[in-house]
């Protein structure tokens, strides 16, 4: 922290972003501090956004002070401890890298880039701020569901024996209807990948992190389903327009998709387990289904975010005649943070993950310590990423993954 941080006993934070994660972000700030011991006070200072006045009505929905259009005024200014960055991938490395060398503490959403190049970049410039006080943060916010960081101390404490077997899939159906816009998910000069990107770097990490392996190779195939989209605003009747972001040419009003629709994964951890992947946003009839499950030698773990607080264990020691696979309601005092929230059996939901992140971030830069995950562990997503476009493009090809971070 600052010195003036640690007087005021505040870390003032300036919210780069107003839209769906600058929302979530700006919530979870205003609520972590009343849930948990933080060791400083978050303060939303400022947030920042192309459009005036829809920054300034976005602010006045969370009670923030003040407006700005240009992030570097926020990134420059000395009563500024923290940078929250919530806008399209392809402003994240300039704005944290600005941000970092200014010293104030990063907290940016995932993927940490849009390229492996930029990803390098961000975390050189996060272990250099690091010597100087300032600490930076990937938002990988599903770490922070309880029944998640339980299955991780299951696997650290032996329940699950030695790991064999990693599934993981991450199912949306949100584009399925080919009349939707191109919006700039669907774009790879703002997005970098589609949802490859966007949700399979979650399960990427979320296999890393319950399990503790890492992934040493990978092979990878993805598809776009739908090749063009209408225009944003436009309508079929409409002539073609240039593509926004100069996104590969237009078709009687409508634009080239340039990422991928669905993406799948096969690998291998450097600990010998097997991992399978799907990311898709073409499930139909899926919103948000994150499926997990660890196959061990002495038991398993199963997860789906749909049924968030729950998580179903197999105790592969028990009698094979009362053996099975049991729900354990995670909701518990001694459960990962869902002491701090309501009794037993009074669930939570997608927001307070990132509650939990807030939390983590800001106890991290009271104490002086590295916040999880760092920046290191964000670039180390991204090789897996750029791993996989490789492989993708050349049917597949096999390809190691350096260790890396």
């Amino acid at each position: 922290m600052t010195s003036t941080t640690a007087e005021l006993g505040n870390l003032r934070i300036a919210l780069i972003g107003y839209s769906f994660m600058g929302s979530i972000h700006a919530q979870a700030w205003t609520t972590a501090p009343r849930f948990f011991d933080l060791g400083v006070v978050p303060v939303l200072a400022a947030v920042c956004g192309r459009d005036k006045e829809a920054a300034r009505s976005f602010a006045d929905k969370f009670g923030i002070g003040r407006v700005e259009t240009d992030w570097r005024t926020l990134v420059n200014d000395p009563d500024i401890d923290a940078v929250d960055i919530c806008v399209p991938g392809n402003l994240h490395a300039e704005i944290a890298i600005a941000a970092l060398q200014a010293g104030k503490h990063v907290l940016c959403e995932k993927p940490l880039a849009n390229t492996l190049a930029e990803a390098e970049k961000m975390t050189l410039a996060a272990e250099e701020a690091k010597a100087h006080g300032a600490l930076a943060m990937v938002g990988f916010s599903y770490r922070r569901t309880p029944a998640l960081a339980y299955a991780k101390e299951l696997v650290r404490d032996g329940r699950l024996g030695s790991i064999r077997h990693i599934r993981a899939s991450y199912l949306q159906d949100w584009i399925v209807d080919e009349d939707f816009p191109l919006v700039w998910r669907l774009e790879k000069d703002k997005a970098g990948s589609g949802a490859l990107g966007d949700i399979g770097a979650h399960i990427l990490d979320l296999a890393q992190y319950v399990t503790g392996h890492r992934l040493a190779g990978i092979s990878a195939l993805t598809e776009t389903f739908v090749k063009t989209r209408r225009l944003a605003g436009a309508s079929s009747g409409l002539q073609a327009q240039p593509a926004p972001g100069g996104n590969g040419g237009t078709k009687g009003g409508r634009a080239t998709v340039t990422v991928d629709d669905a993406a799948v994964v096969i690998g291998r951890t450097a600990e010998g387990a097997l991992a399978t992947f799907e990311a898709t946003r073409f499930a139909t009839g899926r919103k948000n289904a994150i499926r997990l499950e660890v196959n061990g030698s002495l038991g398993s773990v199963a997860f789906d975010f749909e049924d968030l607080n729950e998580l179903w264990f197999h105790d592969h020691t028990d009698p094979a005649e009362s053996a099975g696979f049991r729900r354990i309601l995670v909701t518990e005092p001694n459960h990962p943070y869902a002491g701090a929230w309501w009794p037993p059996g009074h669930g939570l939901g997608y927001d307070h993950a990132f509650v939990h992140q807030a939390a983590d971030f800001a106890r991290s830069i009271a104490r002086g310590e590295q916040p999880e995950p760092s920046f290191a562990e964000g670039l180390q997503i991204q090789r897996l990423l750029d791993a996989a476009e490789t492989s993708a493009a050349n049917n597949a090809q096999w390809q190691d993954v350096t260790a890396g971070a």
